[in-house]
């Protein structure tokens, strides 16, 4: 059975045992648990359903497994003839989830 989930505007395809890196959340402390109520599409062994625009009565409950940093990006500015040359770098936060199971 899988699920896809709308959080923050961000669409994620789960089944139960995943884990999935969504944006920061500083409310959630590792193990603490989570539900997802925005649930777009459940689908599974033969039948499935799909919201207008989310389903009635379904849900997802994960738990926080971590706090974490992506990747450091560069991001470089460079004008020609002026000397002039900028770089700076960026960490975005992640919140690493484990689902644990779909209800619905």
């Amino acid at each position: 059975m899988y699920a896809v989930i709308d959080d923050r505007n961000q669409q994620y395809r789960v089944q139960a045992g995943d884990r999935i890196r969504i944006h920061f959340r500083d409310d959630a402390e590792e193990g603490a648990s989570l539900t997802f109520d925005k649930v777009c599409c459940v689908g599974g062994e033969g039948s499935g359903r799909v919201g207008t625009p989310h389903v009635d009565g379904a849900s997802v409950a994960a738990k926080v497994v971590r706090q974490c940093k992506g990747p450091k990006l560069y991001i470089g500015k460079f004008r020609r003839r002026k000397n002039s040359k900028t770089r700076t770098g960026f960490r975005a936060k992640y919140t690493e989830v484990q689902i644990e199971s779909i209800n619905g």
